[in-house]
């Protein structure tokens, strides 16, 4: 067992104690399908979003992957049809959105969402990641005046109820299964998380401040704080972290966190932001000394003007049907590939890897 444990892929996994699952593969499989149904309505009718079909690659080289925290590999294979030309997997749909609210004609005050599938090999397996990624990618167009800290809390707002109506209607469904989500979500920036905790790694923080008030609002990520250190990596091109806001930071982004009650951690649902428009693109790119991307074809139309303003975000479909069903690992929601010591040990702990 020891010997197990010592994998690396173990490193972080969870196994709490005297765990059993509400509901068994099949019941979950049912249920979360209904639940999926359920928050897709939810997002058309109070978001105003419009369901679209969205690709599963595209070409390499033209800007429209999202790079993530710039570090991680995309799949990548050759198309024998256009001469051997190169097309990744995408690892979000962050730019490729933008792009689509303009070529859908989306009218201000309205957007689009569609199913994310992304394949990301440089993930490592535990409790919350896997090497698929399945979301609700979402985006919708803003003007300027929206560019606001106030205008992003309150989407945040609409988000989150939301999620708590998704935690009701499972409750209606298993009874069992009771609600944990607080009435209201709580807001704080970056900064003022690292003011308060300064001595804490930024997990540590989130740890303490989701358990405080379990449900927390992560703004201004992606910039440097005044230790000189980002709370979390975010790509220079599509969220804007930089811009200064009404509250005396910069960032008009974040991240929704919930208190995990079967893992006992912070849980991280989704992450979103008010994208950069020219300025705050240029700004970003020159802090990463990215400048080069410029010339790329999203940077392009993006300067150009061919893109409207928008924000936008994804929402982890797996990680939202874990707390929901409240199961200990991903791999209850979402079939998968995972090293052989993880499924020993789950199996061992009550959690069945799909």
């Amino acid at each position: 067992m020891e010997a197990l444990q010592a994998h690396p892929s173990l490193k972080h996994l969870i196994l709490p104690k005297g765990y059993q699952s509400l509901l068994g593969p099949l019941q979950t499989a049912k249920t979360l399908q209904k639940l999926k149904l359920f928050i897709e309505y939810q997002l058309e009718e109070y978001l105003e979003l419009h369901r679209v079909s969205a690709p599963l690659f595209v070409r390499q080289h033209t800007g429209i992957n999202d790079d993530l925290n710039g570090v991680e590999r995309a799949v990548s294979f050759p198309i024998k049809a256009l001469d051997e030309e190169k097309a990744e997997v995408v690892q979000s749909l962050a730019k490729w959105k933008r792009m689509a609210l303009a070529d859908y004609n989306i009218p201000a005050g309205q957007g689009i969402y569609t199913g994310m599938y992304a394949i990301r090999p440089d993930e490592t397996p535990d409790n919350l990641h896997s090497l698929f990624v399945d979301q609700w990618d979402w985006e919708k167009h803003i003007t300027a005046t929206d560019r606001k800290l106030h205008y992003l809390k309150a989407t945040v707002e609409k988000l989150y109820s939301i999620l708590r109506k998704a935690e009701e209607y499972v409750h209606s469904l298993h009874p069992e299964i009771v609600p944990v989500l607080p009435e209201k979500i709580y807001f704080i920036h970056a900064e003022e998380l690292l003011q308060l905790y300064p001595e804490l790694t930024p997990p540590e923080r989130e740890y303490h401040i989701v358990k405080k008030y379990g449900a927390v609002f992560i703004t201004g990520i992606g910039g440097a704080l005044s230790d000189g250190k980002p709370h979390d990596g975010r790509a220079p091109d599509y969220d804007d972290w930089s811009t200064p806001n009404e509250e005396g930071f910069h960032g008009l982004n974040g991240d929704i966190l919930v208190w995990n009650p079967v893992l006992g951690r912070a849980f991280e649902l989704s992450s979103m932001g008010i994208r950069v428009d020219t300025e705050s693109l240029v700004k970003q790119l020159r802090i990463r000394g990215q400048e080069k991307r410029l010339h790329l074809l999203f940077h392009h139309r993006l300067m150009e003007g061919e893109l409207p303003l928008s924000m936008g975000g994804g929402i982890g479909q797996s990680r939202v049907g874990m707390f929901m069903l409240r199961k200990a690992h991903i791999g209850e929601i979402s079939a998968g590939i995972w090293p052989e010591e993880m499924v020993f040990l789950c199996k061992a702990h009550g959690i069945q890897l799909l």
